[in-house]
């Protein structure tokens, strides 16, 4: 579906890649040639992580409604639910959107159904998680070097200077591809600096799984013989936490976690994790709605993305990658606060006033 012309650029800044696309007039509800403005479908894959409906989702509508003020939205969540998100597919291609924002649940799983997206000429952009099939564009952040930036942290926070230190690793789940890029760039900077005491797999990325099999690595290692713990992210992070208080762990080991969700903000001021991940969410939605735009448009992607992605059978696609930040106590007021990702009021709860004042966050 073709619309007005527009302008499109890619801002580059030292701290993360933004993409910024200007905005077109339309009339309401119409394109420019009189036919049925775009409609764009954001599925979602569950609301266990917070990211997914507190800041993505409400970016991607913003951003499209900047970009086409004539763009309808249909969102729908799978709630972690392979089978929900596939009927959730094809209902809008059955409906007929003229594009889709796909967070996969289960990149494999929705292969067949991205397929009738295709043959349906609803171009899906696969948002934060490469999802198979024939997808029309990507948007996401360096995967490897998530798990790099948690490794290093680890090893910083443990101060590991011998193979003798024991970890935990608490992985996500090995169906979402990013888990396994997370672990694989965590391993390269681990390995043969850590034992690896005890490994787990955490199927759909479940808070009250990771708190389950801590416990399990606490009676199988004992309480004082775990150094350090690699969680893949803040949900991970705090079902460890918990098990670990719960079990009488004291110190604390250091903690990764990424997503930089706000409980995990709080528990590294009050000491209970050393680190999460930002992934600017911003300049995320802001790629991903202008790849959704463009493509219900039935315009080129190419001189949106900065480059491409290989997906698994072996096709390029174009990409838009970000950069993470690592993110510890003594940086949180110049990247998350300095962001507008959460206000230092929001972060200081009465509990942690102290905490704040001593990290200088007032």
């Amino acid at each position: 579906m073709k619309a007005c012309t527009r302008e499109a650029a890619i801002a580059m800044t030292a701290v993360s890649t933004a993409v910024a696309l200007a905005a077109c007039g339309a009339d309401a509800g119409n394109d420019a040639d009189g036919k049925k403005a775009p409609s764009i479908g954001v599925l979602l894959p569950d609301a266990t992580t917070a990211r997914w409906e507190t800041q993505d989702r409400p970016l991607l509508e913003k951003k499209i409604a900047e970009l086409c003020a004539a763009c309808t939205v249909e969102h729908a969540n799978a709630k972690n639910d392979v089978a929900i998100q596939q009927e959730q597919m094809d209902s809008m291609i059955t409906r007929g959107v003229d594009a889709i924002v796909l967070v996969a649940v289960d990149a494999r799983s929705l292969g067949t159904t991205v397929g009738r997206a295709a043959e349906a000429n609803i171009p899906v952009i696969a948002y934060d998680r490469l999802a198979e099939g024939p997808i029309a564009g990507y948007v996401s952040f360096d995967g490897e070097e998530v798990g790099r930036l948690q490794g290093r942290a680890l090893l910083a926070a443990m101060e590991a200077q011998v193979s003798g230190d024991q970890i935990v690793m608490m992985n996500g789940d090995p169906s979402d591809p990013n888990a396994v890029s997370f672990k694989k760039g965590a391993l390269s900077v681990l390995q043969g600096k850590v034992k690896i005491g005890k490994e787990y797999d955490t199927l759909q990325w479940r808070t009250e799984t990771a708190n389950m099999n801590m416990s399990g690595a606490i009676a199988a290692l004992g309480t004082g013989d775990i150094d350090g713990v690699y969680a893949a992210n803040d949900g991970l992070a705090a079902g460890s936490i918990t098990a670990l208080k719960a079990n009488k762990v004291d110190p604390l080991p250091p903690v990764t976690g990424q997503d930089a969700e706000l409980g995990a903000v709080r528990r590294i001021v009050g000491g209970d994790q050393y680190m999460t991940v930002y992934k600017p969410f911003r300049p995320e939605a802001s790629a991903g709605a202008a790849l959704a735009v463009a493509a219900a448009r039935g315009e080129s992607l190419a001189e949106l993305a900065t480059g491409q992605v290989q997906t698994r059978d072996g096709e390029e696609a174009p990409a838009v990658m970000l950069r993470p930040v690592s993110v510890t106590l003594d940086n949180i007021d110049d990247t998350l606060v300095k962001d507008g990702v959460y206000t230092v009021q929001q972060i200081c709860t009465p509990r942690l006033g102290a905490a704040c004042d001593e990290a200088g966050l007032t």
